[in-house]
């Protein structure tokens, strides 16, 4: 397949004549308005474009440039990566399966992208290939393995919370009264204890608590063991591998004392302590996490699974449905009024209004016919198509899903600030624990004694304090987010925004409410009375915002259900997909009498027209007035271009022959919009208005001196490379809400939605704003910056104890069990510090 011709996102050029004064040709003038404002922006375009589908070709990861032609790409979801030392593993597994050509993950986003030949590596294969360790991978779609591995891992928590209550219950009445005289022990209680620590009866006793804490460790805490594993395997130390080494060793050094030593001092309550508290706080912010995801659908909500057929010989009067993946080029499919086109094809048949939203980000359906493309993804507005398949049999909208899926497997995750100082500290402790324990053998103490010394070290060292430093303050912050309605996908974002260079905004149901209503009616009520009962024929959303101005006028409830989409009747176009109406309100079968009654109707490409109560009227714009031969003075249209210069949409209304005013439908700008671009050019932040719509529509942000810049008529692709040119000049976060934002989204170093968006742009974004507040968008900063602060906090007080608790563990001045009740208050005080309120202490 040739490479695509536009300069800045490869998209085809053919027939299309957009180019610049060195002859560089675009798809469009917002790809060549971007190039021509970032084009001398220091990135590299064509390496960027190899990072994308090489995954920075890391842990045997190679460059996509060297994938063959005939290999396709796989994307699974992997349960278990939590750093970048399993990605690294991960793509070092799949890359050694036979047929995988090159493999990149994620663990931000449990995502591994693997290029394979199909006949020699299948899905299942693949699956089962990076399957193993404690890591499950499965498809994305695939909703039963999502919950097995949810499940397997409440298991892990429940069984390590019941196993380590028993345990810790043997140790409370049994074990620590023998290491202190509780004073609720009598002197023979307590001797009578000692007696039978020291006999067969307490060999026996131990085996069970070693049995119960093989449990815990190997079955709760597997998940922790795999990833020391991973760990010491890729040579990047990190917290899971302190805490296991602290957790083993305790195992190791009392199971050895079962065995050999008469009445031992066993520290299996240490393995158990540890173990458990990691678990369950990882669990903690999983669980926060999951709960905020459900907040939102799945990215499956606007994908197509399946597809109407037309068969039964040459006159195809019957339809069949199969799925996407059976259709072949020039398959017939017959798509209904209110359904996704399943793939990109040609009308053959029908006449109705596509909405390409989803796709292109135009905010206006468009009328198709005969011989127009259609894009996989849109939805048919009102009427019926019959559309004959592409060559490809493939859909632009799941090529955007994949090309969200690429750069979310292509995004390698940000170590965190734990693991990161885990690289050092790791090796210190251990140093200090060896030397320790050496010391002690040379000073003529006892091989017991010095390894408990050693022991003591590693104990002490506050492996849960660090383990929890991060994953505790993140869940904090994910909770208070919540609280506030917003959703953060990607625990990340705590750790990488700092200071934001750029804030990129997309416009339509971003900046703007996405709900079309007459903004300005320059006509008498008589007509425009008419003119709504009309257009309640209509399923044009700026028809539907018309009629509802009739109920308003009247006195009723105002119709706020007008599906969003601005732009252009006056362009020829129709608008974005409307649901059928509904059942008319109380008000309107009062005033029944009164309703004008529309006794013919008819639709056309740039409007409607009908005879109302016997009057004929007409509503769209000029050239339909013009076609059919109706008067429309000067000022009419002199109104209708000013309306469009400010990128509304103007229709003229006429009756008996003549246009006699204009109604101005327009998508409201959101309530709050300059605040916010004020407040972050305020802060330094350079704010830049991305959209697909027509520069027309994007007037009053342009105008504005809070906006750096106004980039309009851009494709998904488009908004995705824009997006990497804005990078190269600092932090970029993209606020947006439509799929056809989900690359872009995506591509940002922060991506946020509004909640009122797509399930793929929530699917793309690190962060979620679900009540739809532009105003929560600070809020997402000041969260992430407090979260921050909170971890280093967690970290600060943690090497701070660390600092006074080993050299005393060094020197033999603690045991292990004062090291474990140490490390125990310790954790104690990072959990309780974690769950305050992160936005107080501002």
């Amino acid at each position: 397949m040739s490479a695509p011709d536009c300069t800045l996102c490869e998209l085809p050029t053919e027939g299309v004549d957009v180019v610049d004064g060195d002859g560089n040709e675009f798809c469009c003038s917002g790809c060549r308005d971007v190039y021509a404002a970032l084009g001398d922006v220091d990135v590299d375009a064509e390496a960027v474009r190899e990072r994308r589908q090489a995954g920075e070709g890391e842990a045997g990861g190679g460059p996509r440039d060297e994938v063959p032609a005939d290999h396709e790409a796989t994307f699974l979801e992997v349960d278990g990566m939590h750093c970048a030392t399993c990605e690294a593993f991960i793509e070092a597994v799949a890359t050694r399966t036979e047929g995988v050509s090159a493999a990149s993950a994620s663990y931000v986003t449990d995502t591994v992208r693997i290029d394979h030949d199909p006949d020699a590596a299948s899905t299942d294969d693949l699956a089962e290939a990076v399957s193993g360790l404690g890591y499950s991978a499965y498809p994305r779609d695939d909703a039963f393995a999502r919950r097995q591995a949810d499940n397997m891992a409440t298991a892990r928590v429940a069984a390590g919370v019941m196993v380590g209550m028993a345990v810790m219950l043997q140790y409370v009445v049994i074990i620590y009264p023998t290491y202190f005289a509780f004073p609720f022990y009598d002197e023979r209680t307590l001797e009578y204890l000692n007696q039978a620590m020291s006999s067969t009866s307490g060999t026996y006793f131990f085996i069970v608590i070693a049995v119960l804490t093989t449990v815990v460790l190997f079955f709760t805490g597997k998940p922790i063991l795999r990833g020391a594993y991973v760990s010491a395997k890729t040579r990047s130390p990190n917290m899971d591998l302190l805490v296991a080494i602290a957790a083993v060793s305790a195992y190791a050094y009392s199971t050895l004392a079962v065995i050999f030593v008469e009445s031992p001092s066993i520290y299996y309550d240490v393995t158990v302590a540890i173990v458990v508290i990691v678990t369950v706080g990882n669990r903690y912010e999983d669980s926060v996490k999951r709960r905020a995801t459900d907040l939102l659908s799945d990215l499956t909500a606007v994908q197509v699974d399946s597809a109407r057929r037309l068969v039964g010989g040459e006159d195809e009067s019957e339809t069949e449905e199969v799925a996407i993946d059976a259709l072949s080029p020039d398959d017939r499919l017959l798509v209904r009024a209110g359904e996704r086109v399943p793939v990109d094809g040609e009308v053959v048949a029908g006449d109705a209004a596509v909405d390409e939203s989803v796709v292109t980000g135009e905010s206006m359906p468009v009328r198709k016919t005969r011989g127009d493309d259609v894009v996989g993804g849109s939805v048919v507005a009102d009427g019926s198509l019959t559309v004959a398949v592409g060559p490809d049999a493939s859909s632009s909208l799941d090529r955007v899903a994949e090309l969200v899926w690429d750069l979310q497997s292509g995004n390698h995750g940000v170590q965190k600030l734990a693991d990161r100082l885990a690289t050092v500290f790791v090796p210190v402790v251990l140093a200090v624990a060896v030397v320790a324990a050496a010391a002690n053998l040379a000073l003529g103490n006892g091989v017991t004694e010095a390894m408990l010394v050693g022991l003591t070290v590693l104990i002490v060292s506050c492996p849960c304090a660090l383990g929890l430093a991060t994953p505790l303050a993140v869940a904090a912050g994910i909770r208070d987010a919540l609280e506030r309605s917003i959703v953060i996908f990607d625990d990340t974002v705590f750790e990488r925004v700092r200071d934001a260079e750029t804030v990129v905004f997309d416009k339509t149901g971003t900046l703007t409410t996405g709900e079309m209503e007459v903004l300005r009616a320059d006509v008498d009520d008589d007509l425009l009375r008419l003119a709504a009962a009309l257009e309640e024929r209509s399923a044009h959303p700026v028809g539907r915002a018309i009629a509802a101005a009739r109920a308003s006028a009247d006195g009723g409830p105002r119709d706020t259900d007008a599906s969003p989409a601005p732009s252009a009747v006056a362009d020829g176009g129709t608008t974005e997909t409307a649901s059928p109406a509904g059942e008319p309100d109380a008000a309107a079968e009062d005033d029944a009498r009164e309703t004008p009654v529309v006794e013919a109707f008819e639709s056309h490409a740039r409007g409607v027209s009908g005879v109302v109560d016997g009057v004929r009227v007409v509503v769209g714009h000029p050239a339909l007035f013009d076609e059919r031969g109706w008067t429309v003075s000067d000022a009419i249209r002199e109104a209708v271009a000013e309306a469009r210069d400010v990128g509304r949409v103007p229709v003229a209304v006429g009756r008996d022959g003549a246009a006699e005013g204009v109604v101005v439908v327009g998508d409201e700008l959101r309530e709050g919009w300059e605040e916010t671009v004020t407040a972050l050019a305020d802060a330094g932040v350079d704010v830049v208005v991305l959209t697909g719509d027509d520069e027309r529509a994007a007037t009053v942000f342009s105008e504005h001196d809070a906006v750096a810049s106004v980039f309009a008529g851009v494709p998904p692709e488009g908004k995705a490379e824009t997006i990497e040119r804005l990078k190269a000049s600092g932090l970029t976060v993209m606020v947006g809400d439509g799929t056809n934002d989900a690359p872009a989204l995506a591509a940002a170093d922060l991506g946020i939605a509004l909640g009122g968006g797509t399930a793929m742009a929530a699917d793309a974004a690190d962060a979620a704003i679900v009540d739809d507040d532009l105003g929560s968008v600070a809020t997402v900063f000041e969260l992430a910056r407090a979260a921050g602060r909170r971890v280093k906090g967690n970290i600060g007080w943690a090497f701070c104890y660390n600092a006074v608790a080993i050299p005393l563990a060094a020197t033999g001045l603690l045991n292990p069990l004062f090291a474990a009740v140490a490390m125990g208050a310790s954790s104690l005080l990072v959990v309780t510090n974690s769950s305050r309120a992160l936005l107080s202490d501002d």
